[in-house]
């Protein structure tokens, strides 16, 4: 979108809004109405609407809700052309979406930018107001979204929401939209991904979508975002290639330093040294200890004495260490004893 044409559409959906406040009568109608949608300062509630207006908190519910029916009515009967004309555009962007989309992330698309609350307000008034748009409140549950009418009402959507934090929390594993998409019933995987966006209860990373307390989609913390680079890396890294991968990464607070990084590595369990600032995930089959510790580990497991380049070749495929380190720890180390040529037990 060029920037004439994101100025042009703020503009329209600013005296949108302006136009149909203007229209209602009297002056204390309209108080309720930009109070309790937050059009120009940040919305308010029932009780703070009664006590600036000097009416009880049921008395500005009813008022509320007969003003909008008012409302909706005129637009359904083509009578307000603001709602009718930003309706249109705001269905043509939701078709791109997936017919479905937050608040924010509906704001933010058609104005080209990172929307701010007031804007945002502006939008759901407007398709509270729009007789071809469902509009899915915020609750514990579900972020604030719109979506297309012909598509479902706000139960239905809800009840798609749910199908597919169902099926993701039944795989119990991060899945990609496409492979989500696959277990469903849904024409595109734009739709799915709209629904799943509504959902409190996912979050997503790279397309890969998973429950928002699973931190390879979530990452939360410093410790979360070294996981899932070394998860995504597939292979072991030094502490500041980890650091360079969180900068350029898409993850929210990423501006870390190097020794903040290692300072992490250092005290989670799930991250192992295997060589000079390099590190591996447990998972991957690495265990914490010296290369001292690595060399018993071989011995034990072979149950026999082994000569010392199968001593090094077994040590380097859970360590990245010089083949010089192991070789000094053989005959350097009490624990171990040589019983052949180059070949070499664990002492008594």
């Amino acid at each position: 979108m060029s920037e004439a044409l994101q100025q042009e559409q703020i503009i329209d959906i600013k005296a949108a809004v302006q136009a149909i406040i203007d229209s209602i009568e009297p002056e204390r109608e309209r108080e309720i109405i930009t109070r309790r949608f937050g059009l120009y300062e940040r919305k308010e509630t029932l009780e703070q609407i009664g006590e600036l207006l000097g009416i009880t908190r049921e008395r500005v519910r009813q008022l509320e809700k007969a003003i909008l029916i008012r409302i909706k009515m005129a637009a359904e009967r083509g009578d307000l052309e603001d709602v009718t004309s930003t309706e249109k555009v705001i269905v043509r962007f939701l078709s791109d979406l997936g017919r479905v989309a937050r608040v924010q992330d509906l704001t933010d698309q058609l104005l080209g930018k990172k929307s701010d609350a007031r804007e945002r307000a502006h939008i759901a008034f407007l398709a509270e107001l729009a007789p071809h748009l469902t509009v899915v409140n915020e609750t514990d549950n579900y972020h604030h979204a719109v979506g297309i009418a012909e598509y479902g009402d706000e139960k239905k959507i809800r009840k798609e929401v749910d199908e597919i934090v169902k099926v993701i929390k039944n795989g119990k594993e991060p899945i990609t939209i496409e492979a989500l998409h696959s277990k469903l019933s849904y024409e595109h995987p734009n739709h799915v991904r709209a629904l799943a966006s509504v959902s409190k209860h996912l979050a997503s990373l790279k397309d890969v979508w998973g429950l928002t307390k699973w931190p390879t989609v979530n990452p939360k913390n410093i410790r979360d975002k070294i996981f899932v680079v070394l998860t995504e890396s597939g292979k072991p890294l030094h502490f500041s290639e980890i650091a360079d991968a969180i900068k350029d990464s898409d993850f929210s607070r990423k501006d870390v330093t190097k020794q903040a990084i290692h300072n992490e590595l250092i005290k989670d369990k799930r991250f192992v040294l295997i060589g000079r600032g390099i590190y591996a995930l447990d998972s991957w089959g690495y265990s914490k200890g010296t290369v001292a510790d690595t060399i018993s580990d071989v011995l034990k497991k072979s149950g026999e004495p082994l000569h010392r380049d199968e001593i090094v070749r077994r040590v380097l495929e859970s360590r990245q260490v010089k083949e010089t380190t192991i070789l000094l720890n053989l005959q350097s180390k009490p624990q171990f004893k040589r019983v052949a040529k180059a070949t070499y037990a664990l002492a008594e």
